[in-house]
């Protein structure tokens, strides 16, 4: 029986980017290298993963218990494993900290770490930061999504990552936005405004709110928020205290977002950090014009600068407010749609799960 040689660690799979990019990136590396297996606590994404091991723990775990011990658990497995041979090859997609603390008692352990979120998110926090500081140097290869946040670890932590972009499929995209979509509140001659992202602190959309009180009595439009959260009943009691139930609407997570995105006509971004936020890509695959913070790390990168679409500062809703009404003005649009569109080849679908094969080949060859 043939050994493991790779080992994929994702303790907590939810509905975001990450995970995105950890089912693209997990089943193309299935498809060129033998024997993966994945460690990770939320078994109904079993089915996500192709010609890939799945192990979870023994103990049933889902999200109200919290991603600490769903890290706990899956950490006890990644333990047996590599107590019966420690010279597997470890991609950690989260939990990199404690994958990194391991490594101090199996020195044969090679370890990958994919960086989510600009350190920006969490690097406040002194004994973190210092924890960071010295367990980066066990990790054999730190992979980021963005040159920005490339010079972020640079500069705080004394590495040198490699960066590599998320893998946009704009075909598939484009693809999946065709599918049949009855929302009749979209089926409308007034702007049509969307933001996509999970319902937490980090995507800031009581900001995308804040906004939309600004420009409620000078333009008609409709605004669509879909995502899911702890901060969804806060959002709600916002709609509701400023009078925003005729304009606003909140669904849930879609795994297919693409056609509302299609049907709308701008999209807002609102977060506080980012990596390399995957729903910005997509707006401009799908050729819609995009206003976003520029937050670390990402959307500038993305909009190149504010060349290929809107960018304000963080929290900034009336720098929001101002460009929406720039936009239904149509002041420079198609420009600056077509100008992001042409960029997007950076973030080319193979072009970047190519980079992610060859890596980790290096490591398990």
């Amino acid at each position: 029986m043939k050994q493991n040689k790779l080992i994929i660690f994702m303790p907590s799979i939810e509905n975001g980017g990450v995970e995105k990019n950890l089912f693209i990136i997990a089943n193309y590396l299935a498809q060129n290298i033998d024997n993966i297996t994945l460690i990770t606590a939320s078994k109904k994404f079993n089915h996500k993963f192709k010609n890939i091991t799945v192990i979870n723990p023994k103990i049933n775990l889902n999200k109200s218990n919290g991603r600490k011990i769903r890290y706990f658990f899956c950490l006890i497995e990644l333990l047996k494993l590599l107590i019966k041979k420690n010279s597997y090859v470890l991609f950690a997609f989260q939990a990199n900290l404690y994958c990194a603390l391991i490594a101090i008692f199996f020195p044969k352990l090679k370890i990958i770490t994919r960086s989510n979120s600009s350190p920006t998110g969490w690097s406040k926090n002194y004994y973190k930061k210092l924890l960071f500081k010295l367990l980066f140097k066990r990790i054999d290869k730190v992979i980021v999504n963005s040159f920005t946040f490339k010079k972020e670890l640079r500069d705080k932590f004394n590495i040198n990552p490699i960066c590599i972009y998320n893998p946009l499929n704009k075909e598939d995209v484009v693809k999946l936005s065709k599918k049949k979509l009855d929302f009749k509140f979209f089926n409308t001659n007034k702007l049509k405004i969307i933001n996509i992202g999970r319902l937490v602190d980090q995507k800031d959309q009581l900001t995308f709110l804040k906004s939309l009180i600004l420009i409620k009595k000078k333009i008609d439009f409709r605004a669509l928020i879909i995502g899911s959260g702890e901060k969804k009943y806060e959002l709600v009691q916002f709609i509701k205290k400023n009078n925003l139930k005729k304009n606003v609407r909140i669904i849930n997570f879609k795994s297919n977002p693409y056609s509302y995105l299609k049907k709308s006509d701008l999209m807002i971004h609102t977060a506080i950090y980012e990596g390399l936020p995957n729903v910005l890509l997509e707006a401009l695959a799908l050729k819609k014009y995009t206003i976003s913070t520029d937050c670390p790390t990402g959307p500038s990168e993305i909009l190149s600068n504010g060349k290929g679409g809107g960018l304000v500062k963080v929290h900034d809703y009336r720098g929001i407010a101002k460009k929406v009404l720039e936009f239904s003005n149509n002041k420079k649009n198609k420009k600056k749609i077509n100008y992001a569109s042409k960029t997007l080849k950076r973030f080319d679908y193979n072009k970047n799960l190519n980079k992610y094969l060859g890596l980790v080949n290096n490591f398990i060859n």
